[in-house]
C-alpha cells in the first residue's frame, strides 16, 4: 500500500521519470546502437567440433554464417557483359570488412553454375560468407546494399535477375502488428469498462512498459546473444501482459470507488489485490523465463532474457506509473462523454489501418482530434454516456453458466479434458527442427533467391553441409578422400565437393562441401546427416582414421534441436514443480494446484497440437498461406514458460475470489458460482485482448513469430474458455471441501504468500483512509457516497 500511496501522491515525478526513462533509454539505443544474431550456436556437438577444426586450419571457412548472391542472365551467366558486370559486384562485396566472397567464375566457386536441367548455364550463385564480428543489423544493411547495386545491374542489362538469399542479408522489419491488436483492445476495454479513460489507461501503461522493455533489450543485446526476432517476441508478450495487468488493478481500483472509497484509497486497495497478483504473476513468468539460462546455450537464453526484461519492465510500470495516472484521473475514470467514445473509436480505426498498412484508416487521428475539438460546442456530443448498471452476481448470467456446469459435473468435465487431448493429439507427431527460407514471404528477395537455387542446381544447394577431419599426411588424407567418396555414393547425397586439404604438400586438415538431394528443413536431410555420421563416414574411416565430422548450419539445426529436445522435460519438470509450490502456498491446498497444473498441461498440450497441424502439417494452408515446416525447437519451452505464468494470473484472479467467497460462507458450490461470476468478464476481457494481440502476429513476415503468436493465442485461448469457464467450476464442484484440504505438515512448512491482500487488508484500509480525511481537514466528499457504476 505504501509504494501505491507514494506514487500516488507523487504522481508528477513518477510521470516525469518514466517519461525521462523513456527518452534517455532511446537515445543510449540510437548511441550504442543494438547486436542481435540470426543464427543459433552449435552446442556440445560433432557440428561444434567441426567448426572448431574449420577455425584452426582453414581460417573458419565455411564456419561463419552465408549468404548468397543468385543471378540468371538468359543470354547465359558467361556471357561477356554479365560476367563483368558480376564480378565488379562480387569485388565491391568481398572488399566489404569481414565479408567474403567466393565467385562461380573462380577455382574455388566450382559447381555454383548450374549444369543442367532448363536453367543450364542460365543461373549461378556466388557464396557470401559473413564474419562473426559482423552483428545482425549490420549484415542486413550489407544485404541492402547488393540489393541497391543488383537493381542498377538489372536497369543496365536486358534479361539479368539477381537476388540476395540468405537469412544473414535479409533486412529486418520492424513489427507493426501489435497495433491491431491494441485497436482490438481500444474496443475490448471500452466495452469491458464503459469508460474511455479507464480504457486509455491500461493501453498507456501497456506502451510505455513495452516502449522502455524494447529499448532496454536492444542496449541488452550488446551485451549477450539475442535472436533478431526478440523484439518481436517481446512487444507481444510485453503487450498483452501489459494491458492484462493494468486491466485486473484498474477493475479493482473501480470495484473500491464503488463501494464509496476516496480514490487515493481506491488505488492504495487496488495495488495491495489486484497489484499483489500481478506482481506474483509477472514474478512467475520471469523466473520462468530466466529459467532458459539453464539449458545452457546462449541462444536461448537471450531469447528468454529478451522476453523477461519487457514482462519484468510492464509490471513495474503497473505497479508505479499505473498509481500516478490513477492519480490523475481520480473519479473521472466513471465519466465518459460522446465525445470521447466517438474519438476513441476513431483511433482504433486509425490504429487498425497503420497495422494492416491501409494508409486511409489513418484519416481517424485528425477525426479524432476533430471530434473533441468540435464536441465541445455540441451538445449531443458533450453529454455522458449512460452508465450501465450491473445486475447483481446471482442474476448474472455467469452464475447460471456456473450452476449449470455444476449440476452436471461428469459430462462437463470429461467432455472438456477429452476436446482438450483430441486437441493436443498431433503433438505426438511433433517434429522439432528449423524452418529454411522457402518459409520467407514469397514476393522477398530471400525467398525468390531460394527458389531460383532450387530450381537452377536442385532443393539441397539451400542447405549444403560440409565434411571435415583433422588428417595425418597423404595417408590420412586418402583416408578422407575414401570418405569423400563413399559420402558421394549415398542415394541423399546431389554432389560433394573434391576433398580439399588445409596444405597440398603437407595436409593436416581437409574438408568437402557436401549438398543433399533434399531441402534443409526437409526430415531426408535430417536422417542423412544421421545416416553419414552413424554408418558411413564410421565404416570407411574406421578406428584408427581421421576424425571426421558433418558440420554447418543444417547439421547445427540438428544437433541444436537434439539438445534441446534432451532438455526439455528437466525444464518443463522444473516450472511445474515451481508452480506447483507458490500455488500451494498462496491457496493453503494440495488438490487446487495439483488441478491447476495438470488442467494448464492440458491447454498447453491443446495449443501444441494445433501449432503442429497448422504450421507443421499444413492445415488450413490455403487459408492462412502457411506453408509446413518443423517446429522451432526452442519454441515449446518459451511458450511453455510464458503461458505457465501467465495462466497464474487467471488462477489467482479467479481461486481467490472463491477461496475468499468459501472463507465467508463456507459453501463450498455457491462460493465457485460466486467466483466466477465476479470474474468472469474480467477475464474474459484480458484473454480476448491477449488472444487477439497474439493472434496479430500471424500477420508478420517471419514464421518464428508467427507460431509464437498463435500457439500463445490458442493456448490463452484455451484456458480462459475450456480450462477457467469450464473446467474449474466441474472439477472444483466434484471435489468439494476437498478443495481446500492440506495435511498439516506441509501447511506449516509453507511461507505464506497473500496475492489477493495482506491478512490485515481491511484494516489497513480503514487506517488509510482516516489519514486520507485527516490530511484533509475533513471528510471528503469521494468518499461519503459509493461512486455509480458505469
Amino acid at each position: 500500500m505504501q509504494l501505491a500511496r507514494w506514487c500516488y501522491a507523487h504522481r508528477r515525478p513518477v510521470v516525469i521519470v518514466w517519461i525521462a526513462a523513456v527518452v534517455l533509454a532511446g537515445v543510449a539505443v540510437a548511441i550504442v546502437g543494438s547486436d542481435f544474431t540470426g543464427n543459433p550456436e552449435a552446442p556440445e556437438s560433432e557440428s561444434r567440433d567441426g567448426f572448431a577444426v574449420l577455425e584452426e586450419h582453414f581460417d573458419g571457412l565455411g564456419a561463419g554464417p552465408t549468404g548468397s548472391i543468385v543471378f540468371q542472365a538468359d543470354q547465359g551467366v558467361t556471357d561477356p557483359t554479365v560476367q563483368a558486370a558480376m564480378e565488379e559486384l562480387f569485388a565491391e562485396t568481398d572488399e566489404i570488412p569481414y565479408v567474403d566472397v567466393t565467385s562461380p567464375y573462380s577455382e574455388e566457386g566450382f559447381g555454383q553454375i548450374a549444369e543442367q536441367g532448363e536453367l543450364a548455364g542460365r543461373v549461378a550463385f556466388a557464396r557470401v560468407e559473413v564474419g562473426e564480428e559482423v552483428g545482425f543489423s549490420e549484415s542486413g544493411e550489407i544485404g541492402v546494399e547488393i540489393l541497391d547495386r543488383a537493381e542498377e545491374i538489372e536497369s543496365e542489362i536486358d534479361g539479368v535477375r539477381i537476388e540476395v538469399g540468405g537469412e544473414v542479408l535479409a533486412g529486418f522489419e520492424p513489427p507493426e502488428s501489435e497495433l491491431i491488436g491494441l485497436a482490438f483492445a481500444v474496443v475490448v476495454l471500452i466495452v469491458s469498462f464503459g469508460s474511455v479513460l479507464a480504457m486509455g489507461l491500461p493501453i498507456a501503461v501497456a506502451v510505455a512498459g513495452v516502449g522502455l522493455g524494447i529499448m532496454l533489450t536492444n542496449l541488452a543485446s550488446n551485451v549477450m546473444g539475442m535472436p533478431d526476432f526478440a523484439l518481436q517476441i517481446g512487444a507481444m508478450i510485453g503487450l498483452g501482459v501489459g494491458i492484462d495487468y493494468a486491466l485486473f488493478i484498474v477493475t479493482r481500483f473501480r470495484e473500491y470507488l464503488h463501494t464509496g472509497h476516496d480514490p487515493q484509497v481506491a488505488t492504495m486497495a487496488a495495488i495491495d489485490t489486484a497489484g499483489r497478483a500481478v506482481v506474483f504473476a509477472g514474478i512467475t513468468v520471469v523466473v520462468s523465463l530466466l529459467g532458459l539460462l539453464l539449458i545452457g546455450l546462449e541462444f536461448v537464453a537471450g531469447l528468454g532474457v529478451a522476453a523477461a526484461i519487457t514482462v519484468a519492465v510492464t509490471m513495474v510500470a503497473s505497479t508505479t506509473l499505473l498509481p500516478a495516472l490513477l492519480g490523475f484521473a481520480r473519479l473521472k475514470v466513471e465519466v465518459t462523454r460522446w465525445r470521447g467514445l466517438v474519438a476513441a473509436g476513431c483511433i482504433s480505426v486509425a490504429l487498425l489501418g497503420a497495422g494492416l498498412g491501409i494508409p486511409a484508416l489513418l484519416l481517424g487521428v485528425p477525426a479524432a482530434l476533430a471530434v473533441l475539438v468540435v464536441g465541445s460546442f455540441i451538445p449531443v456530443l458533450k453529454r455522458e454516456v449512460p452508465r450501465r448498471v450491473p445486475k447483481p452476481v446471482r442474476e448474472s448470467g455467469w452464475y447460471r453458466w456456473s450452476h449449470l456446469i455444476q449440476r452436471r459435473p461428469w459430462p462437463f468435465a470429461i467432455g472438456g479434458t477429452l476436446l482438450l487431448l483430441v486437441l493436443a493429439l498431433p503433438l505426438l507427431g511433433i517434429r522439432l527442427g528449423f524452418s529454411d527460407e522457402g518459409n520467407y514471404p514469397e514476393d522477398s528477395t530471400t525467398r525468390q533467391a531460394y527458389d531460383l537455387l532450387s530450381d537452377g542446381f536442385g532443393p539441397g544447394f539451400n542447405g549444403p553441409f560440409v565434411i571435415v577431419g583433422e588428417v595425418d599426411g597423404p595417408e590420412g588424407f586418402a583416408t578422407f578422400q575414401q570418405v569423400v567418396e563413399a559420402v558421394a555414393a549415398d542415394p541423399g547425397v546431389a554432389s560433394v565437393t573434391p576433398a580439399i586439404p588445409n596444405d597440398f604438400d603437407a595436409p593436416v586438415a581437409a574438408l568437402a562441401r557436401v549438398v543433399p538431394t533434399s531441402a534443409p528443413q526437409d526430415e531426408a536431410t535430417e536422417e542423412l546427416i544421421n545416416r553419414l555420421r552413424d554408418g558411413v563416414i564410421p565404416a570407411v574411416a574406421g578406428e584408427g582414421g581421421p576424425e571426421v565430422h558433418v558440420t554447418g548450419f543444417v547439421a547445427v539445426s540438428v544437433d541444436f534441436s537434439d539438445y534441446l529436445a534432451g532438455r526439455s522435460f528437466l525444464f518443463f519438470g522444473v516450472v511445474l514443480a515451481m508452480s506447483f509450490v507458490l500455488l500451494m502456498a498462496v491457496f493453503r491446498s494440495l488438490l487446487v494446484p495439483l488441478k491447476a497444473v495438470v488442467l494448464n498441461m492440458l491447454s498447453i498440450a491443446g495449443a501444441y497440437g494445433i501449432v503442429v497441424a497448422v504450421f507443421q502439417w499444413g492445415w488450413l494452408g490455403d487459408l492462412t498461406g502457411i506453408e509446413p515446416a518443423p517446429i522451432e525447437p526452442f519454441i515449446p519451452m518459451m511458450m511453455f514458460a510464458i503461458v505457465f505464468g501467465l495462466s497464474m494470473d487467471y488462477e489467482v484472479f479467479l481461486l481467490s475470489r472463491i477461496k475468499e467467497e468459501y472463507e465467508r460462507t463456507g459453501d463450498a458450490r455457491n462460493s465457485v458460482a460466486d467466483g466466477l461470476a465476479a470474474t468472469a468478464r474480467v477475464i474474459s476481457a484480458a484473454a480476448a485482448i491477449m488472444v487477439v494481440v497474439f493472434g496479430s502476429f500471424l500477420l508478420e513476415d517471419g514464421r518464428i513469430v508467427k507460431v509464437f503468436g498463435a500457439g500463445l493465442g490458442m493456448a490463452v485461448l484455451l484456458d480462459a474458455t475450456l480450462v477457467r469457464m469450464l473446467l474449474v467450476p466441474a472439477t472444483m464442484e466434484l471435489l468439494g471441501e476437498r478443495n481446500w484440504w492440506i495435511p498439516g505438515w506441509i501447511d506449516r512448512r509453507l511461507p505464506a504468500l497473500h496475492v489477493e491482500g495482506a491478512p490485515d487488508h481491511e484494516a489497513q484500509l480503514a487506517e488509510a483512509a482516516a489519514r486520507v480525511r485527516a490530511d484533509r481537514g475533513e471528510e471528503s466528499d469521494d468518499a461519503r457516497e459509493p461512486v455509480g457504476v458505469s
